[in-house]
């Protein structure tokens, strides 16, 4: 599947079930920019938007580029109100935005569907001379006997979950993405949720099983089971570490 439109008929779970970032991850961010209200951030595959409105009261302007209409559309509906959001249908590849004209460029849960050579060009090109690059994931743990069901099963069943993981990006390939250097930063994030939330969580993911198929039914049983067996007060809670890697591509 076109990687573009693997969340459009997701949209819905997508803005009910997804993670947020935690207030220590965006405080980090304002403290590496200098006055970020005169500043301008580029959100790169901006999705639904999760990431873009936390961060325009901060940004003079923020300028979310996203190739998918569904996810575009929910973004412009629940961010048009602030007079920083500009909106721009386009890829990373190419974004469109004026050379130089971007300070900071903030990628979440999305690099891993970049070309990463072409989305470096664009990155060189659009971000002013001391501009730099933050990419960000919630990267859910597994280290609770309830998430690392979750992942096995996820292993077992989802559609291909294993090949589209961001966490097949290695050390090599971002060393050569951030040529001018970068650090790693950890930030804990976690969501709780009931049964209904879980498979809500569930069906957000591009990977996982769609309703007709055997996939479907099998994983939301055995989901369901190790639910049962772990649930505390009728909930779990998936933790996650918010990852950043922060540099330059100059």
């Amino acid at each position: 599947m076109d990687s573009k439109q693997r969340f459009s008929d997701r949209v819905d779970n997508y803005v009910k079930y997804r993670p947020s970032y935690p207030a220590s991850m965006v405080d980090f961010l304002l403290s590496r920019v200098d006055h970020p209200n005169t500043r301008v951030c580029a959100d790169i595959g901006s999705g639904t938007g999760i990431l873009t409105g936390l961060l325009l009261p901060h940004f003079s302007e923020v300028w979310a580029v996203e190739p998918n209409d569904e996810m575009m559309a929910f973004a412009e509906s629940s961010c048009s109100e602030f007079p920083a959001f500009h909106s721009i249908k386009a890829s990373a590849e190419e974004t469109t935005l004026e050379g130089q004209s971007v300070d900071v460029v903030v990628v979440s849960q999305a690099f891993h569907w970049f070309d990463q050579e072409k989305f470096q060009s664009e990155c060189r090109r659009i971000l002013s001379p001391s501009g730099f690059v933050a990419l960000i994931w919630n990267s859910r743990r597994a280290d609770t006997p309830f998430l690392e069901a979750y992942d096995r099963l996820l292993k077992l069943y989802a559609t291909d979950y294993n090949e589209v993981n961001h966490q097949n990006i290695s050390p090599e390939q971002l060393a050569r993405f951030f040529s001018g250097g970068h650090e790693k930063f950890l930030f804990p994030n976690s969501q709780s949720f009931d049964l209904k939330g879980l498979f809500g969580r569930l069906d957000s993911s591009s990977y996982a099983p769609k309703p007709g198929s055997p996939e479907y039914d099998l994983l939301r049983k055995e989901l369901r089971e190790q639910f049962e067996r772990h649930a505390a007060g009728g909930r779990v809670e998936f933790l996650y570490d918010t990852e950043v890697f922060f540099g330059s591509v100059n």
